[in-house]
């Protein structure tokens, strides 16, 4: 594995990600709808480098900013409080958009018989939950015994 310069567990994952990877390219071409999911994979590079990248890169670095200037300098890992559920909404936000931001009600009701319409309030309702809950342990951290002086942030 010195050749290869990483683990052997790293190389089995890599190895399973091109098989999943394959399958699904099989499937794609099987069902007859290569050419909109290869559109479709390029928006998507398209969209997140030249459009999301910048944009969420410009707001870390913001955050940073106002963290810093806000907080003490040992408390500066506060914006990772911001990150997480920010990461976690956008997440869920990325693979159910067309749902939450009610762009498939039609193609939805039809496959499945029901209404879009919860779909926005339970993202929220989640952002909200995932934003109260770092919130709440960055308090606890705060508060933590021995946490003060003498004693360095890792």
């Amino acid at each position: 594995m010195k050749r290869y310069g990483a683990p052997l567990w790293h190389l089995l994952a890599l190895v399973a990600c091109f098989v999943v990877a394959g399958y699904v390219a099989t499937r794609v071409v099987a069902a007859g709808i290569w050419l909109g999911f290869a559109v479709w994979f390029a928006g998507a590079i398209i969209l997140h480098d030249l459009v999301l990248l910048p944009l969420y890169s410009a707001a870390d670095v913001a955050t940073q900013a106002l963290t810093r200037r806000l907080a003490r300098p040992r408390r500066a890992g506060a914006v990772n409080h911001l990150r997480v559920p920010a990461m976690l909404s956008g997440l869920l936000l990325l693979v159910w958009f067309p749902l939450i931001l009610r762009g498939a009600e039609r193609n939805y009701r039809w496959a499945v018989g029901l209404s879009i319409s919860p779909y926005l309030a339970r993202w929220s309702l989640i952002t909200l939950v995932l934003f109260g809950v770092s919130g709440l342990l960055y308090a606890m951290r705060r508060r933590a015994p021995g946490r003060g002086r003498g004693r360095r942030n890792p």
